[in-house]
């Protein structure tokens, strides 16, 4: 049977499976499906009352069920499991036909600094929780371990980061499957970026010389498309002096497929809230760049807003700046 387009997020209770499900259905625009929840809502009640009066056997059965319907779907969906799901021998293999499975490994200790004081989860309703997570995970660690096509450590992972980290796991993966053993820098396949440049970045070779070059923006746009040709990437290079013009099209790239954007908001940079908050808004992986070192200019330019909605920031490298952040988005660098 060929395998389904599925995502499907396995892991301990409090890995962030439904977290991370919500976040990467954000950024893949992929929706996203929560087996609990599905649950809960088919039997009017919460999964500490399903297991309080008809225990665990039954939820199980119930969750075996679900992923029977999952696979018979012929629509795509990133669909969060439970932490026990993958225990039952044929939940393990249901699982591996409904789609790519991604395992949310975490510690124990990450689990109950999570967890503790949640008093609607039935299995750590005991004298000694600490004990009985590390008990649960051990006895868990073969199921997940089985059924997992990826298996990604969650505990030192900001959201973002770990997004990022899911995204490229699943097209290596994609890659591998597929038969072309490419990543995306290899030409199986192009991945779509977005680089931005703000004001002034079009007077390149007129502007300030003795800081930004003397090469002209022409050359750093042929820079930028050999550098596509290159990695067998496709990559669009959009520039406006204009603050709602770079909006819009930051926006416009949540609808158009970009899977990575590079920007260099110019002065923006240092004072354009509505920029940053239209980066925060497209959860794709970003970096900024900027030509010079800003950190040794006046004082102004060493605040950057926009750099905490984004993955990485690069600065003083020139122009080649633009092609260490393109190779980063394509885990080259």
């Amino acid at each position: 049977m060929e395998r389904k387009r599925n995502i499907i997020l396995i892991g301990f209770m409090g890995s962030g499976k439904t977290s991370v499900g919500l976040k990467l259905s954000y950024r893949m625009r992929i929706p996203v499906e929560d087996t609990d929840r599905q649950i809960e809502r088919r039997e009017g009640r919460s999964i500490r009352e399903i297991f309080d009066t008809q225990g665990e056997q039954a939820f199980r059965r119930m969750e075996t069920e679900l992923l029977r319907e999952i696979r018979n779907r012929n629509y795509e969906r990133i669909v969060s499991v439970g932490g026990g799901t993958p225990v039952l021998p044929e939940n393990r293999e249901l699982l591996r036909s409904c789609g790519t499975v991604v395992y949310l490994r975490i510690r124990p200790e990450t689990v109950y600094e999570r967890l503790k004081g949640d008093v609607n989860r039935p299995l750590l309703q005991c004298e000694d929780p600490r004990g009985r997570i590390r008990e649960l995970m051990e006895a868990r660690r073969d199921a997940y371990e089985e059924c997992a096509d990826i298996a990604v450590d969650v505990d030192e992972l900001a959201m973002e980061e770990l997004l990022t980290v899911i995204v490229r796991e699943l097209e290596k993966h994609r890659k591998a499957r597929d038969g072309s053993g490419r990543g995306a820098a290899d030409g199986g396949g192009k991945m779509k970026l977005l680089v931005i440049n703000g004001p002034n970045l079009n007077f390149l070779g007129i502007r300030e010389k003795s800081v930004y070059g003397t090469q002209d923006y022409q050359y750093l746009l042929d820079r930028i498309a050999d550098k596509g040709t290159e990695t067998g990437s496709e990559i669009t290079v959009f520039q406006s002096n204009h603050e709602g013009a770079i909006i819009d099209r930051i926006q416009e790239a949540y609808f158009d497929g970009t899977q990575g954007i590079v920007i260099n908001p110019g002065a923006y940079t240092h004072y354009s809230y509505a920029i940053r908050d239209a980066l925060a808004s497209v959860t794709v992986p970003k970096v900024e760049i900027h030509i010079s070192d800003i950190t040794k200019r006046e004082e102004f330019r060493k605040v950057s807003v926009t750099a905490p909605v984004c993955d990485r920031q690069i600065f003083g490298q020139g122009l080649d700046g633009y092609l260490q952040a393109i190779d980063y988005l394509l885990g080259l660098g």
